[in-house]
């Protein structure tokens, strides 16, 4: 599978495997999650990830379990993230959910996601949201004091918009590495209101969360644009699923799409995306159908 160098440090698998809902699966033993990692591996999908909010607080914990007592951590790339305080798991008693990006959470953070995975560094540590009570002063300085301990390699941010980035950035030495955003079919807005172009203006490659738009890509509202990937997939031997996330692959952002299941049939065709390149006529008329009108 093709790379994404995110800095000279770092580079992801051009997929990524995201673990939100390794939780809610009937069967969370550490068998099974070590066959569903085994299976991403299978297809050279190395970058793994996990937020410590993620199952209540417990799918780092359930991932550590998986990880124990075997070679897996050497293959593979640990993402994570940290800020939000949810009333859930060693949370239960906060009051109100909210955004911490004070020093003392986000060190606190760092050292539980690191107990519960069972590693001694996280590859890229992110910024889980904007927080509006940011002191960009704080949060900048515990970001480069992570990187300087050796606790995290390298530091990137969540669902910011161009402006969240550069205030962080103007207090940090460590350079961002990456935005992890929504971008979809659905939600294509990043497109062209100026995040996608501001992260490529800085050579810094974006992460894609929920690329299938939640499942809401298949929902009977959008079956025009159902019937269009249809077709494309069928032309290419894959499925209307594979077709959306190549659609993703296409741009030149070099967008890693963050792809979640707990199917092991599904999983295991989570690199069908790879399978073909989308031309500029295949990809705009994709987006027609989104737009539900041809572009102006």
């Amino acid at each position: 599978m093709q790379r994404v160098k995110l800095n000279e440090e770092l580079s992801l698998s051009r997929i990524a495997y995201g673990m939100w809902r390794l939780g809610d699966d009937a069967d969370t033993s550490a068998p099974h999650i070590q066959a569903k990692i085994e299976s991403c591996l299978s297809q050279g999908i190395t970058t793994m990830d996990q937020a410590d909010i993620y199952g209540g607080y417990m799918a780092e914990e359930l991932f550590g379990a998986a990880l124990a007592g075997t070679s897996l951590r050497d293959q593979i790339e640990i993402v994570t993230k940290c800020d939000i305080v949810a009333p859930a798991g060693r949370h239960a008693a906060a009051r109100v959910k909210y955004y911490d990006t004070g020093k003392a959470h986000i060190t606190k953070s760092v050292e539980d996601s690191l107990r519960l995975m069972g590693i001694e560094q996280i590859d890229l540590l992110l910024v889980h949201r904007p927080d509006p009570m940011m002191d960009h002063h704080e949060t900048g300085a515990a970001l480069d004091a992570l990187v300087a301990s050796g606790k995290v390699a390298n530091i990137g941010v969540s669902n910011f918009r161009p402006w969240d980035m550069e205030l962080l950035q103007s207090a940090m030495q460590t350079k961002l590495a990456t935005n992890q955003i929504e971008i979809s079919v659905l939600a294509h807005t990043p497109f062209t209101n100026g995040d996608i172009a501001f992260l490529q203006r800085h050579d810094i490659a974006p992460m894609a969360w929920s690329p299938l738009a939640g499942g809401a890509l298949f929902a009977p509202q959008n079956a025009d644009l159902m019937a269009v990937l249809t077709a494309i997939g069928t032309a290419h031997e894959v499925d209307a699923a594979a077709v959306a996330v190549a659609w993703l692959l296409a741009h030149p952002a070099n967008i890693i799409p963050v792809l979640g299941t707990n199917n092991l049939d599904r999983l295991a065709r989570l690199s069908d995306a790879m399978k073909l390149t989308l031309g500029r006529e295949d990809w705009f008329e994709i987006y027609t159908a989104a737009l539900g009108h041809e572009v102006p």
